[in-house]
C-alpha cells in the first residue's frame, strides 16, 4: 500500500517541537511573561502539531484537533499509541482547545505544569522515530521543495 503524505508535515513537526522547547526553557527559568496557563497552551499547542505532523506523514488528518480527538485519530493508527492515552485525556479536563463547541476552561495550577510538560516530552519522544526518515529521503524531499 502506497501512503501518500500531506505536504508540510515537517513544519508542523517543526513547529512543534518549537512549541514544547519555548514551554519547558520558559518553565526552567520561572519566567513571569508565562503564565501555568500560557505554558499549557503552549504545550498543547506542539503536542497537537507532532500529532499531526505524523498523521500527515502517514496521508491521514484527524476529525478535530482537540487532544481527545488526536487520541483517537492515532488509536486508528495502531495500539504503539496506548500509552499516550491518559496524558491526552488529562490535558482535555483543562479546555478542548480548538473544540468546535465553547467549553469550560480550567486553568493549571502551577504545580501541574511539570505534569503537562512531562506528557509534552512523552509524546514528543514516542512520535520522533516515526517521524524521522532515512537521511537520503529526507535530503531528496528538501532538495524538491528547494527546486519548487
Amino acid at each position: 500500500m502506497t501512503i501518500t503524505q500531506i505536504e508540510n508535515w515537517r513544519d508542523y513537526q517543526r513547529d512543534g517541537g518549537q512549541f514544547l522547547k519555548t514551554a519547558r526553557a520558559a518553565h526552567q527559568k520561572e519566567s513571569a511573561a508565562f503564565s501555568p496557563s500560557t505554558l499549557y497552551n503552549l504545550t498543547c499547542m506542539g503536542i497537537e502539531k507532532l500529532i499531526m505532523a505524523y498523521l500527515m506523514k502517514n496521508g491521514k488528518l484527524a476529525e478535530n484537533h482537540t487532544m481527545g480527538d488526536l487520541l483517537r485519530a492515532l488509536e486508528e493508527q495502531g495500539s504503539q499509541f496506548d500509552s499516550l492515552r491518559d496524558g491526552l485525556l488529562y490535558l482535555d479536563t483543562f479546555q478542548e482547545i480548538c473544540s468546535l463547541e465553547a467549553g469550560p476552561m480550567v486553568t493549571p495550577a502551577a504545580g501541574e505544569i511539570s505534569r503537562i510538560l512531562t506528557i509534552g516530552a512523552g509524546i514528543e519522544h514516542c512520535l520522533a522515530p516515526l517521524l524521522t526518515e532515512p537521511q537520503s529521503a529526507a535530503a531528496t524531499s528538501t532538495t524538491r521543495n528547494l527546486e519548487q
